[in-house]
């Protein structure tokens, strides 16, 4: 195995294992076309497969896709010998099986829960994997088998997920429920109360009051008057009498 080759490997591994969670055994679901390419260029999957991803790996199927290899008759034989050997996963279609692409592409519906690695040659299935994030795909080239650069749509997804903008959909079920169990999720119908802010006085309230002119605050100064025009009238009659009086003697 080149060295370039592997440390490409393990960079993207790198990628996958911190930004999507994968851990050993990674979960490799294989098709019938990546069995017949590692048939025909006589590629040992269980043997090498985990050094090139450097960790245990646990090779997978589903009834689709060895239904498939077996309608299509002696051609695939061996590829269809390949993949019973491998842990059949199960998938829903039990009753009415579908092409071993569409089943594949069930297997890693909402946000790919199970953290499974595609292993395919069908460049149709490999442009739909494509599309949702933080699928690792693999695919073989001659005699060698190559792990996928991340797709655009999983740099995107990372990047979102780093700003905080997104989270996987395999996580938010957690939350809700986690926030249920601690009794954080609030009741249908109740309302949420609005906290009252601190606030200074009301401005209106520090105005400075005018005086208002009343006939009651007329009424002291005009009293005021009359007494003294009274002192005034008593003064001047006191006067008087003591003039006539002196008059008289």
């Amino acid at each position: 195995m080149g060295v370039t080759r592997q440390k490409h490997a393990k960079k993207i591994m790198g990628f996958y294992k911190h930004n999507f969670q994968f851990r050993e055994p990674f979960q490799v679901l294989l098709d019938g076309t990546f069995c017949q390419a590692a048939l025909r260029n006589k590629i040992q999957i269980r043997e090498q497969l985990p050094g090139y991803l450097d960790g245990a790996a646990q090779l997978c199927t589903t009834r689709c896709v060895i239904k498939e290899l077996e309608s299509l008759g002696k051609a695939l034989y061996g590829a269809k010998l390949i993949a019973q050997r491998f842990e059949v996963r199960s998938c829903s279609h039990h009753k009415n099986p579908v092409s071993g692409s569409t089943c594949l592409l069930s297997m890693i519906d909402d946000g790919n829960p199970h953290h499974f690695f595609i292993a395919t040659q069908d460049q149709d299935l490999s442009n739909k994997v494509k599309r949702k994030p933080g699928i690792p795909l693999l695919f073989i080239i001659q005699n060698t088998m190559v792990l996928d650069k991340p797709s655009p749509k999983s740099l995107a997804f990372v990047q979102k997920l780093q700003t905080n903008q997104l989270v996987p959909e395999y996580q938010k079920q957690s939350i809700v429920e986690l926030k249920e169990k601690e009794g954080l999720v609030k009741q249908e119908g109740e309302k949420r109360r609005k906290r009252k802010r601190a606030g200074g006085p009301n401005p209106l309230s520090c105005l400075k009051k005018k005086k208002k002119k009343t006939q009651e605050g007329q009424e002291p100064s005009a009293e005021k008057k009359k007494r003294r025009k009274r002192k005034r009238n008593r003064v001047k009659a006191e006067a008087m009498q003591s003039v006539q009086k002196n008059e008289g003697e």
